[in-house]
């Protein structure tokens, strides 16, 4: 009798790993890793070997934003890790690859975790990054008082017109953005945007915080948050945006007022972006219409026709660099 259950048991446990075993989307996730991997590995070479447009523009817009002002130096020289494998954003692709990897229990559900695989390659891909680069480009820009033109993106003034925007200062287009500081709640109960490191230097620029009850109803175009949010965030921060953003509009309606989310439209701005970005769009505005159903981003439905794209046709065609003028 004693044999026959030990049989048994041996059988249930071999049936439990077959079964486990057979799970296809366990194994697109083993198939994926590695591919996911090499696409973070090329977007390294591409970085270091000058291939990322917007990463170029960036060392040469910060040599002469470093000149112009010699006192933001520690500030802009951050900014020149962008254009690098050592910035925030590159950084924040591998952390993402290595939770995929080493911590599958962070996920909901290995779909969940095969999704994060396919946004975490397409948003390594150099043409989506050198798009993504528009956003800490754009700051130089600004910092220049107008002696650098914006590139992928229209002028302050022209875009504050077309969103009917608020003005929150230099380095706006950052907020928002998990790789440059985070939302956090003061003991009044509001919720405002904490710079990390050196980025704090903004803080003293801006001259005041940046309130999440303002920016949520007027924040102006950046490309982290009308186009790259869905790509350049993990599950976790996703759900944290989500969460900041239920607590507010609950607040909101205890006042008998409205809040609208700050993603439910597209601000308007952008100029020149890559048809990697406006696929990515169409993926962020299907992200938006079920984030209330789901606490994970949606994958692109054209990720797995872009896996075997050719490293070599990464290239974009991105507004004029600061040589030719405005």
């Amino acid at each position: 009798m004693a044999k026959m259950q030990r049989l048994s048991l041996t059988f249930i446990t071999l049936l439990l790993f077959l079964t486990a075993c057979s799970d296809p989307i366990k194994e697109q996730i083993e198939q994926q890793i590695p591919i996911t991997q090499q696409r973070i590995e090329l977007l390294a070479d591409a970085l270091n070997n000058g291939q990322v447009r917007n990463a170029n523009l960036i060392k040469q817009y910060a040599e002469k934003v470093k000149q112009l002002k010699p006192d933001l130096a520690p500030l802009i020289n951050e900014f020149k890790k962008d254009a690098t494998p050592q910035g925030p954003m590159y950084k924040a692709l591998v952390e993402r690859l290595n939770t995929v990897k080493n911590q599958p229990q962070m996920f909901a559900s290995n779909k969940a975790r095969f999704n994060e695989l396919l946004n975490i390659y397409q948003a390594a891909d150099p043409v989506l990054y050198s798009d993504a680069l528009s956003d800490p480009l754009n700051v130089l820009a600004d910092m220049s008082d107008g002696k650098l033109p914006r590139v992928n993106a229209l002028s302050k003034a022209q875009s504050e017109r077309a969103n009917n925007a608020q003005d929150f200062g230099t380095g706006e287009q950052l907020v928002g953005n998990p790789s440059y500081g985070h939302w956090t709640t003061g003991s009044n109960g509001m919720s405002f945007w904490a710079w990390y490191g050196m980025y704090s230097m903004f803080g003293n620029m801006m001259g005041r915080p940046v309130y999440y009850n303002d920016w949520g109803r007027h924040r102006n175009y950046s490309y982290y948050n009308d186009y790259g949010r869905s790509r350049y965030s993990s599950p976790s921060q996703l759900k944290k945006q989500t969460k900041l953003e239920t607590r507010t509009r609950k607040s909101f309606a205890n006042r008998g007022q409205k809040f609208t989310s700050p993603y439910a439209k597209n601000r308007s701005g952008a100029t020149s972006l890559s048809g990697q970005s406006k696929s990515a769009q169409k993926s962020a505005n299907r992200f938006r219409a079920n984030s209330s159903k789901s606490k994970y981003a949606r994958s692109s439905r054209n990720t797995s026709r872009n896996k075997n794209a050719s490293f070599r046709n990464s290239r974009t065609s991105t507004s004029r660099g600061f040589r030719r003028g405005k």
